[in-house]
């Protein structure tokens, strides 16, 4: 028996003895199973291939580690599974919004392959968004392959995303709010079962097979003073700043890497000018959190110890300097490695930025002493939130995700305001998340409108009407007349012989001389037609169509590409396909 036949029997039975709602919280603990697993397994593929090549980082060869991971990378996603890699979060928010919650097969290992290459060889950039990828990619498929619909599926892509999260950091809470607040925009009371249950299994499996392990974790040892408010609220507009160069610094390097159009020099040109700067500051290299754990630790002066420039140095009003200069150039960084054809997040990085904001805030303080010493690892732990939340435009997510991965809440207080005043820092200046602008600005995304997400949802090519009879602008009004006896439409495209619009006829344009045997011979088409108000075209986003209808208040309008006149949309057919998917919709959310 094929796979096919027990599938669908399969089906059959679940149908008859295992309610809809019950076998999607089965389906939720089955991806946390799974999600958690490659979460496992991406960790383990990274930290074997850092220690294979640990022999060699006391050696000048380590600067080119990083132009040997995205040349592989860049190689594998051109060549062999021939996808565009980019930023995971942004294609997975992209599938939701566009595709139906479909994600391709390829992405429930591409991206643990080639993020696991990029990042274990050094590159500047993070695991968090190729597992959530992943694990939304299981998500997807697994729903797919159970017939689920658009409603179910993009609930699996949730599950996949916290069982990702989850298991990554050991933070099921962390990895419940970021799927709710990150990948999914509109959940009930209903979903967040599967999604607890796929958190938790996630985490779960990430224990038993990695222990302490995790990506990153830390015991606090210094209390919460109520006396450090203010300290926090200033740490707080820094974050904020501090997000908002990331985003921007971030973006600017990946553009600039995107002017070399061949996919071999630019993983190479961003390779080199990653390792150049990994040259003078080792920081840089990989994720970052080494970096942090030493400075947690009050280890800061030996950050550089690997450092071939700056090993030797010791005054703190030094390092502090350096501190700043890995700060600014960390974003640089991380876009190089993406630009350059890299697969990796920004999750990590914006975590080592905030750690490093933190770091320095406090420890200036302390140098200058203003009579109050601040704990620098309490800083650093805070910073950490208030960057993530500025950048990912999460504050939830960061806050419960620093609480969890130093297991307490004794920092609940601080990271609350200072993940607060970093969102609105950042807001300030930017309207939409590091995720989000690019797909909203595109009109690829719309959040929290129904009647935008069901526009969005609709697509010209497929309300394009094709059942008009056109005429050329030299036929006489006898010709017309003749169409109109066909035709059950009352317009008339008038084309010229390669098959360009060059205006409309209506009935009511001819029906006082349509019966006149003498205009019939002697008016030719041209006098009597008119240009359209607008024009369409097939690429139009439909919220841009339903702004021509309204400006110019016509029923029906001409679609042309190119020049070429394709057919009409009519306002009662979108009236029409709009009522059938809400009703679709509704159907959907009640199952």
């Amino acid at each position: 028996m094929n796979f096919k036949k027990l599938l669908g029997k399969f089906l059959i039975w679940r149908i008859r003895h295992i309610r809809t709602k019950n076998f999607v919280i089965i389906l939720g603990g089955l991806i946390g199973v799974i999600g958690g697993i490659a979460a496992v397994t991406l960790k383990s593929l990274v930290h074997f291939i850092q220690i294979s090549l640990s022999g060699l980082s006391d050696s000048f060869i380590y600067i080119f580690f990083p132009v040997v991971g995205i040349l592989i990378t860049a190689l594998l996603a051109n060549y062999v599974l021939k996808e565009r890699l980019g930023h995971g979060i942004t294609t997975i928010l992209y599938a939701i919004s566009k595709k139906s919650s479909i994600i391709s097969r390829t992405k429930m290992y591409s991206r643990m392959l080639t993020s696991g290459l990029t990042v274990g060889f050094g590159g500047s950039v993070g695991l968090e968004a190729p597992i959530v990828v992943t694990g939304s990619a299981i998500g997807s498929n697994i729903g797919r392959l159970m017939h689920l619909n658009y409603k179910q599926r993009t609930l699996m892509i949730g599950c996949g995303a916290a069982a990702a999260i989850s298991g990554i950091f050991n933070s099921p809470v962390a990895g419940v709010i970021f799927s709710i607040e990150v990948i999914l925009t509109d959940v009930t009371i209903a979903a967040f079962i599967p999604l607890l249950i796929a958190s938790v299994i996630g985490s779960l499996i990430s224990m038993l097979l990695l222990g302490d392990d995790v990506l990153f974790s830390f015991d606090l040892t210094d209390p919460f003073l109520a006396g450090d408010f203010i300290f926090y609220l200033i740490l707080g507009v820094f974050c904020g700043l501090i997000s908002y160069y990331f985003s921007n610094t971030t973006q600017f390097a990946e553009k600039l890497m995107s002017n070399i159009k061949q996919p071999i020099i630019k993983a190479i040109v961003g390779g080199l000018g990653l390792g150049v700067l990994m040259l003078f500051f080792n920081p840089l290299y990989g994720e970052g959190y080494d970096t942090i754990k030493l400075i947690l630790n009050g280890q800061a002066s030996e950050v550089l110890s690997n450092s071939q420039f700056f090993a030797d140095v010791s005054n703190e009003w030094i390092l502090v300097g350096l501190a700043f200069l890995v700060l600014l150039l960390k974003p640089i960084a991380t876009g190089l490695t993406i630009g350059a054809g890299g697969n990796g997040g920004i999750f990590a990085p914006s975590l080592f930025i905030g750690g490093i904001t933190g770091f320095l805030f406090a420890q200036v303080n302390n140098l200058l002493d203003f009579g109050r010493t601040l704990s620098v690892s309490n800083f650093t732990l805070v910073g950490m939130c208030g960057v993530m939340s500025g950048v990912l435009h999460a504050p939830l997510t960061a806050i419960f995700l620093i609480a969890e991965i130093t297991s307490g809440y004794t920092l609940f207080l601080p990271l609350m305001l200072v993940s607060a005043v970093a969102f609105s820092t950042n807001s300030y200046f930017q309207k939409h998340s590091f995720y989000t602008a690019k797909l909203i600005e595109s009109g690829d995304l719309i959040q929290h409108d129904k009647d935008k997400q069901l526009l969005s949802l609709m697509n010209i090519s497929k309300l394009l009407e094709k059942d008009l009879m056109t005429i050329q602008p030299q036929q006489k009004l006898e010709e017309l007349v003749a169409l109109v006896k066909k035709s059950n439409r009352n317009i008339f495209p008038v084309v010229d012989e390669e098959n360009v619009l060059k205006g409309i006829i209506t009935l009511d344009d001819i029906r006082e001389i349509m019966f006149d045997p003498e205009s019939q011979k002697s008016v030719i088409v041209e006098t009597l037609m008119h240009r359209p108000p607008e024009t369409v075209s097939p690429d139009d986003h439909m919220q841009e169509v339903m702004s021509k209808f309204e400006k110019t208040g016509a029923w029906n309008l001409p679609v042309i590409k190119d020049g070429q006149y394709l057919g009409i949309v009519s306002k009662s057919r979108i009236f029409n396909t709009y009522r059938t998917k809400l009703k679709r919709q509704q159907k959907e959310m009640g199952s």
